[in-house]
């Protein structure tokens, strides 16, 4: 820090100097997040609330209100409007509370969880903090978590099985209605990561798709993580966590002797409400209907894609439910072929189990940005398997019938 400070000139022209190195969601050359283009509507928002925070919400009962309505609403898209639960920082944060509140509920020595090999990483964070043991269950030929799996790892110091809802690599819904029925069986609790399928899998299902139950309508579901900042469109930092009972939340509070709350349940302890804002308003200005015409749209650019890739003589890993395709090829290394899109200019990332290409479709992720990808892609393909040759007119007749196809829906 300098002795004096620089004009908001300067300070301006260092931040665009500093912006000009970041890659945009909006040039729709980021293939691999799951994160997007923050909505107009939640930014304004946003930006009324910057000062308001929810850790000492007494000095904002507006703010307050607010997250109480958001919870309402979501618990109602999840299944159960009678829930308790709190906007906060993302996926992370809402899983190291579920966890924390399984083993404070539980009352075993040395407590133990059950999640999937396909879990998201910040379940193996939750076990560091919270000095849990983490055993992983096997997946099935489709990626899902095997459910005889889950059985056999059960023992009598299990305090919580996690289910996910869309994972991370994948975009795989584990069989959440099998493993409701077991933890109910054996009295666990069963947390459900919906962080990227949460504002999906909803809004498909009332668009008219078959996808399996994951939410409170099943009975054995205690906890489920909703990321508002990926498909939401709310701007980044907004997380939430859905408990189905208060006794849950109950179980994880602190006390905050010198605050107008006296007790707090998330994990940081300063908390935005600003998030909370940019959540409410969006629920509230896309409704149900918007969220299925943007849920709907992904998945139509999904499939051109995973037809686009198919076509350009690669593998995928498993048909598409929701807006992720991961592939892989049989003659190129997955190395290279990341290293060949990345000079083409394209981010994508790579999962590690399978190990294969990972792209998420989200709503920056336009029609011709794929046309543009499975070109290069296609070019990739000629380059290392065709020794150069061009493919033949298939692959374009192909695409523009599935293009055609998309049009008409």
């Amino acid at each position: 820090m300098d002795k004096k400070g620089i004009t908001k000139q300067e300070i301006s022209e260092k931040l665009k100097e500093f912006k000009e190195e970041d890659m945009t969601y909006r040039s729709g050359r980021i293939l691999g997040s799951m994160c997007t283009c923050p909505h107009e509507v939640g930014l304004e928002a946003y930006k009324m609330f910057l000062e308001s925070n929810l850790g000492d919400s007494g000095l904002f009962k507006g703010t307050r209100k607010m997250e109480k309505e958001v919870i309402q609403m979501l618990g109602n898209l999840l299944g159960k409007e009678d829930v308790c639960g709190h906007i906060i920082t993302g996926g992370t944060e809402a899983n190291i509370m579920a966890m924390r509140a399984a083993r404070n509920s539980s009352n075993i020595k040395d407590p133990e969880i059950i999640v999937p090999k396909s879990a998201h990483f910040s379940f193996k964070k939750a076990a560091d903090m919270l000095c849990l043991k983490l055993r992983e269950a096997e997946l099935d030929e489709n990626y899902r978590v095997d459910v005889n799996s889950v059985k056999e790892l059960i023992s009598d110091k299990t305090v919580a099985v996690v289910g996910i809802a869309g994972t991370t690599e994948l975009g795989v819904i584990d069989p959440i209605e099998e493993l409701s029925k077991l933890c109910l069986e054996e009295n666990i609790y069963l947390h459900v990561d919906a962080a990227f399928g949460g504002f999906t899998i909803p809004f498909l299902g009332l668009s008219g798709r078959n996808l399996p139950k994951f939410d409170f309508s099943l009975e054995g579901v205690s906890s489920i993580t909703i990321d508002p900042h990926k498909m939401g469109l709310a701007p980044i930092p907004t997380g939430g966590i859905i408990f189905r009972d208060r006794s849950y939340l109950e179980s994880i509070s602190t006390e905050t002797p010198y605050l107008t709350d006296k007790e707090q349940f998330t994990i940081v302890g300063t908390r935005t409400g600003a998030s909370t804002a940019a959540t409410w308003a969006l629920l509230k200005y896309f409704g149900k209907d918007g969220y299925c015409k943007i849920a709907k749209g992904c998945m139509e650019v999904t499939e051109y894609l995973a037809e686009g890739i198919k076509k350009s003589g690669f593998n995928l890993m498993v048909e598409p439910k929701l807006n992720l395709v991961a592939f892989d090829s049989n003659e190129i290394e997955i190395d290279t072929i990341v290293d060949e899109l990345k000079e083409e200019g394209w981010a994508v990332s790579v999962s590690s189990y399978p190990r294969a290409i990972r792209i998420v479709v989200m709503p920056h992720v336009k029609m011709e940005h794929v046309k543009e990808f499975t070109d290069d892609l296609s070019k990739i393909h000629a380059k290392h398997v065709l020794n150069g040759v061009p493919q033949d007119d298939e692959r374009e007749t192909h695409l523009n019938l599935v293009d055609k196809t998309l049009q008409g829906k």
